[in-house]
């Protein structure tokens, strides 16, 4: 069976930093996968806050969730700091992709503990219509 692999885009947009949680953790004693998606949504949210919008406001239009994937590569723990790295990816005329590229410090060493990538999309909830990408925030995802 072929490896899912997730080649990075090379813009950062952002870098938020997440902890781990308790309630994050499995079975294994480390953090589950349905977990890490959490962890990936939170840093979605405190990215776009941080810009002044929410997933509910995004200059004007709302956001939805329509593909995921994630490459898990190491294990995360309890008292783990996330450090999520957030990178721009392709856009469309309604929808963009976000990046992510999650460490740990090991050692004094940040490692890989995961990447994964969200394809978002514009959408009016009340309509239940897919949007046009806002030109302000397209302007915020091909910053230099």
């Amino acid at each position: 069976m072929a490896r899912l692999k997730i080649e990075l885009p090379q813009k950062i947009l952002s870098v938020v930093s997440v902890p781990v949680r308790i309630t994050d953790l499995n079975y294994g004693n480390h953090v589950g996968n349905d977990s890490m998606v959490s962890i990936l949504h939170e840093a979605r949210v405190k990215w776009i806050t941080d810009l002044g919008y929410s997933e509910f406001d995004l200059e004007g239009v709302s956001l939805i969730l329509a593909g995921l994937a994630v490459e898990f590569i190491r294990e995360s723990f309890y008292g783990d700091e996330l450090i999520i790295s957030i990178l721009a990816g392709e856009m469309t005329g309604s929808g963009f992709e976000i990046f992510y590229v999650v460490h740990s410090k090991r050692n004094e060493q940040l490692v890989v503990i995961c990447k994964a990538k969200t394809e978002m999309v514009c959408y009016d909830y009340n309509a239940k219509k897919v949007k046009p990408l806002p030109e302000a925030f397209r302007k915020i995802l091909l910053q230099d």
